[in-house]
């Protein structure tokens, strides 16, 4: 009877974190960009790895921003990439091609950043990633909102790509949760939480925290390591973008070793968190999961505790539905909704593994084995 009651002691937490989550993310702004005349200079940073089939598009996507022109410098750093990536990206004279300079061991994308801001010329990074394609008033917006609130760092949104697969439905859902998470997160600063494919920050306050300086050892975390460090610089100009026109569109991954190695990726940053805020949620989340497992494996004793993992996963549906479909509908994307309830076993099984292995083992990432 012990698991049953701490299983039910997690339930009540996280049913408590994930409507915190909800009335958070429903109380974030949306924020509408003025037509007006701008003066801030914006590097756009790209690191590239083997990205020859997407990095055109994120090119041509660029070249219809709505900012002028004049302001906008595009750099491009190719990290070692084994295929015509940096044939494609030099078909686009304007961009700034920079090879990786240095050889990490580990924090090859981190290099390759600091490499690009090192180059750059302007006021405001604004970092995305080669397989990204944003709206036509990205930059725009950003800086629109950079200008106003005088952020430090903006974290804005992002949405996959999907088509009918399954993987990339369940992707699509998964991703969702994640962005309706992060603007509730920094709107209500409980903890810092951002997507590398679509962040903006300024250039003196990058410098100011010493870039990479701390965390530039770990493979992952290029994103919210970096964001952490600059909201404990300027805690109150962390903010998070929540405008349609900032929106980035972003490929999946096309195999369901590639999605496992990712989630290992992001799960392996964990451990290096120096947000306690972010570790407690990460645990209650983490052990909530894993109580659906021990209550399977219970149940070979008692069948009654296969009952209680089927009521539990229903449970688990109504409390997380009503945020998942807010954020859904923000993102255009209620389509995905009736899938929700029977994804629920394989997102439980993915959160487990995933947590476990990013603790402890290697991953592949663009074809490196790093950690």
């Amino acid at each position: 009877m012990i698991i049953f009651y701490t299983t039910l002691l997690l339930f009540a937490g996280y049913s408590i974190l994930i409507c915190y989550y909800w009335l958070s993310w429903r109380s974030v702004p949306e924020f509408i960009s003025n037509d007006k005349s701008y003066s801030t200079k914006v590097s756009v940073v790209i690191p590239a790895r083997n990205e020859e089939e997407n990095i055109a598009n994120l090119m041509h996507a660029l070249e219809e921003q709505t900012y002028p022109h004049s302001l906008i410098e595009i750099i491009a750093i190719n990290d070692h990439s084994e295929d015509n990536t940096a044939e494609v990206i030099k078909k686009f004279p304007e961009v700034t091609l920079l090879d990786f300079s240095t050889d990490p061991v580990n924090s090859y994308k981190k290099k390759a950043i600091e490499q690009g801001i090192a180059t750059a010329s302007g006021q405001l990074i604004i970092a995305t990633d080669a397989d990204c394609v944003p709206r036509h008033r990205w930059i725009e917006t950003i800086v629109s909102c950079y200008e106003e609130k005088k952020s430090a760092f903006i974290a804005a949104p992002v949405v996959l790509q999907n088509n009918s697969s399954l993987l990339q439905i369940f992707q699509a859902l998964d991703f969702l949760t994640l962005q309706g998470i992060t603007a509730a997160s920094v709107h209500k600063a409980i903890h810092s939480m951002c997507n590398g494919a679509n962040v903006a920050y300024e250039k003196k306050v990058f410098e100011e925290v010493n870039g990479f300086e701390g965390v530039d050892n770990i493979a992952s975390g290029d994103d919210m390591l970096l964001m952490h460090k600059i909201w404990k610089k300027f805690p109150g100009d962390v903010q998070y973008l929540k405008s349609k026109e900032a929106i980035v569109s972003t490929q999946p991954m096309k195999c369901w070793k590639d999605f496992f190695n990712q989630r290992i990726r992001w799960s392996s940053k964990a451990r290096f968190y120096n947000d306690r805020r972010i570790f407690w949620v990460l645990l209650l989340v983490y052990l909530f999961n894993l109580s659906f497992l021990l209550l399977l494996v219970a149940g070979f004793w008692n069948w009654k505790f296969f009952v209680f993992v089927l009521l539990l996963w229903i449970a688990k549906t109504i409390v997380e539905l009503p945020f998942v479909s807010s954020v859904a509908t923000y993102f255009n994307q209620r389509g995905l909704l009736k899938y929700f309830f029977f994804f629920q076993p394989l997102h439980i099984v993915y959160t487990i593994i995933a947590g476990w292995l990013g603790q402890f083992r290697k991953y592949e990432w663009k074809g490196r084995w790093v950690r």
